[in-house]
């Protein structure tokens, strides 16, 4: 795309009011010291950069992206987002500090968050896993903003590990709003939308039964339930369930009652844990479903080997935590206040 052509769709990217938080930074990409690329995304159109705000030396995150190479669709599709972004005043949800045209890039200007996303922590550090301790504190920082989110009466969409980020000083915030889709129509809540979500290949091992299917009965906010007891498996187990699986096996799984689990002595099988651990199907975090007659495993493979998965037993607080979030019927998942609640009394 032409970013001459488009420079009036350009503009209203950034026509958006201020937040509070916008005020004090100046949207001059002189004002910004470029520093060091900590991540790449939106089909590699977008770039991540830590930067210092030369006024007060404090470091910031900077995504840019070339709108020279967007079409209007993802142009649409930003502006959405960014237009989102603004109605959402929450300490639990990434908040934009300052939003401008740089040449023919888009600079979004956010916190640093020190230590990444979870999905940073865990292919870093935590390879076989987090511990329960800090599931539940990342847990219950995401089950905040989703409250929020749902009773902004939107629907994220892309709940995951590297849509939650970390501060130096231990604050959990959801960012990855671009597929987020509103309840809201003409004036009023719908009960379910159909839309699929846009640029959603890489989101699929999260998504639901009922956001994948696409059928006239449509899915809500209880979608969001499901993603989070997939990234709760993320979080416990260092991989995502249905990993790498063919999208309509992966459906075809979901459909069926599939159920992935925490990966602990509960639930490898005994003869397993007395072998030497290996890349079984137990490593696949896939349960035994209530209709499929017998377990079925995903392609999906840890990040490395190890015997934490074969030492460690998660409590039942947390099991049972998991799979209410991903009971097959959505009428079957708890809200998220009464997730909040049950984490909160049963969190070590």
């Amino acid at each position: 795309m032409s970013f001459l052509a488009h420079e009036d769709s350009h503009e209203s990217l950034t026509s958006v009011p201020r937040r509070d938080t916008m005020g004090s930074f100046l949207p001059d990409s002189s004002a910004y010291e470029l520093l060091t690329i900590i991540g790449r995304g939106l089909e590699d159109l977008m770039t991540v950069n830590l930067a210092r705000y030369r006024p007060t030396g404090e470091h910031v995150a900077i995504r840019r992206i070339d709108l020279e190479s967007c079409t209007n669709e993802m142009v649409n599709y930003l502006q959405a987002e960014l237009h989102v972004s603004k109605l959402f005043h929450h300490s639990s949800i990434l908040p934009y500090r300052s939003i401008f045209i740089a040449e023919n890039e888009l600079w979004v200007i956010s916190p640093f968050m020190a230590y990444g996303s979870a999905r940073d922590l865990i292919s870093s550090h935590f390879t076989d896993g987090m511990n329960e301790l800090a599931i539940a504190y990342i847990l219950l920082g995401m089950l905040k903003a989703l409250d929020y989110i749902h009773h902004m009466g939107y629907v994220h969409r892309s709940v995951k590990a590297s849509h939650v980020l970390i501060s130096v000083d231990g604050q959990v915030c959801m960012s990855g709003l671009r597929s987020i889709i509103s309840l809201i129509r003409h004036g009023q809540r719908a009960r379910v939308v159909h839309d699929f979500p846009q640029y959603s290949i890489k989101v699929l091992p999260w998504l639901s039964p009922e956001v994948l299917q696409q059928n006239l009965q449509g899915y809500d906010f209880r979608s969001d339930i499901y993603s989070l007891g997939i990234t709760a498996c993320e979080l416990a187990n260092g991989h995502v369930p249905f990993k790498d699986m063919p999208a309509t096996q992966m459906l075809l799984e979901k459909l069926n009652g599939t159920v992935p689990c925490l990966l602990d002595t509960t639930t490898i099988p005994p003869e397993e844990l007395t072998m030497k651990p290996s890349r079984s199907g137990a490593d696949s975090g896939i349960c035994e479903g209530p209709s499929t007659g017998g377990a079925h495993h995903s392609n999906g493979e840890p990040s490395s080997l190890g015997s934490h998965p074969y030492s460690r037993t998660f409590s039942p607080h947390f099991h049972a935590f998991v799979e209410l979030c991903l009971q097959r019927d959505p009428e079957k998942r708890s809200s998220v206040g009464h997730r909040r609640l049950c984490l909160s009394c049963s969190g070590p």
